[in-house]
């Protein structure tokens, strides 16, 4: 599944989460109020406000070193904020040790007691609160066999495959029936097709269990097929917060553009509210708020350029041509290039069929259009990589 079809599988309702289902709100869980963390003088964290609602699972997604596993530190304690405020459930936790915040944690190395079953791994922190042998032995159980290890538990860490190590982590991590679960990039460690399937297993066992979840990653695609909302983070501060269908189609700023999925950058001046120029062509779409004559930055999807059934002198129409097409699988990614778009450069994709049907290919001319309401304008500003 590509970035772009993981985003549009709940495009008819920008407010339900990545399962369809609708995204949860209501009462507030987590509450995070002005929230920052210095290491010396580098300021990690800037002024963070984050409200997450009981049985929601959000994404921290951006770069290494915006500041995302450092606000799941917070949460969990593990490292204590400069200053700022988190509530959790309504109880001010700001000051509390991690022993005392009410929450499970996964991390990427998965931290198993190599010296331990799988059985006694999972009843470690049940081991810690004086339950009962037969109490004990029957959580374990029952958390074994809903992630579908039952038959595993007298073997160790070192004889289970990423995966299933994984899969004994989360357990650990569930078993006290926390209210909180974190998990700090808890898939990046394993093989593309075993991440796939687990994350699917992740979020199902979150949506059964009803509990809070809050995960850190750097992947994309996780964080679209996981999320009921994703918070998006760049240099110690929010970028954007949203469903994730609304990240990806209507990204707040030029860096959550660049960062999520593939983006067609190109430069341009403001006309009025509702226009745009770039080259010779006069582009309607949004853009208010921006001066006119002001240079901006025009934004769109290379699977949102229109290719076929377009004639000339519809709105948002020019003539461009093909430059090199690049096979990728499922589909081709063309560059397209024009005088009426003066030196701008457009990345198309382009479906099999469609290329097949209509016989493109490299030096083929033709008309394309943007869609008005899926081009994005930003002020001027560099786009980083």
């Amino acid at each position: 599944m590509t970035i772009a079809e993981s985003a549009v599988t709940s495009e008819t309702d920008p407010g339900r989460g990545a399962s369809g289902a609708p995204a949860p709100t209501g009462k507030t869980y987590l509450r995070i109020e002005r929230l920052s963390k210095m290491f010396g003088t580098f300021t990690a964290l800037h002024d963070i406000n984050l409200e997450i609602y009981e049985g929601e699972f959000v994404c921290f997604l951006g770069p290494s070193g915006c500041g995302k596993t450092t606000l799941l530190r917070a949460i969990a304690g593990l490292d204590i904020q400069t200053s700022g405020r988190i509530e959790q459930d309504g109880q001010d936790i700001s000051a509390l040790p991690p022993a005392e915040r009410d929450f499970g944690i996964v991390f990427q190395s998965y931290a198993l007691f190599p010296n331990l079953t799988v059985a006694k791994n999972v009843a470690y922190g049940l081991e810690n609160r004086k339950l009962s042998r037969a109490d004990i032995r029957a959580r374990v159980a029952e958390l074994l066999a809903l992630v579908g290890l039952g038959d595993q538990s007298d073997k160790y860490p070192a004889q289970l495959s990423g995966g299933q190590q994984q899969r004994v982590a989360l357990s650990r991590a569930i078993a006290t029936s926390p209210g909180l679960l974190l998990l700090d990039e808890p898939l990046s460690a394993l093989d593309a097709k075993v991440r796939v399937h687990l994350r699917h297993e992740i979020r199902s066992l979150q949506q059964r269990l009803g509990v809070t979840t809050v995960m850190v990653t750097h992947d994309q695609e996780e964080a679209l097929t996981m999320a009921d909302r994703i918070v998006v983070m760049n240099q110690g501060v929010i970028e954007q917060i949203g469903p994730p269908v609304e990240i990806y189609r209507r990204p707040a700023t030029a860096f959550v553009a660049d960062f999520i999925g593939t983006m067609n950058f190109v430069p341009g001046v403001a006309e009025g509210p509702d226009r745009v120029r770039v080259g010779r062509v006069e582009l309607e779409c949004e853009a208010s708020g921006i001066a006119p004559g002001a240079e901006v930055t025009i934004a769109v999807r290379p699977e949102d350029i229109v290719l076929q059934d377009v004639e000339p002198g519809d709105e948002n129409t020019f003539e461009v041509q093909i430059g090199s097409m690049e096979f990728l699988g499922s589909f081709f990614r063309a560059e397209l290039t024009g005088e009426a778009i003066a030196d701008a450069r457009l990345r198309a994709d382009m479906s099999i069929n469609l290329v097949r049907r209509h016989g493109l290919e490299e030096g083929r001319r033709l008309h394309v259009k943007l869609p008005r309401e899926r081009i994005r304008v930003y002020p001027q500003s560099t786009i980083n990589g």
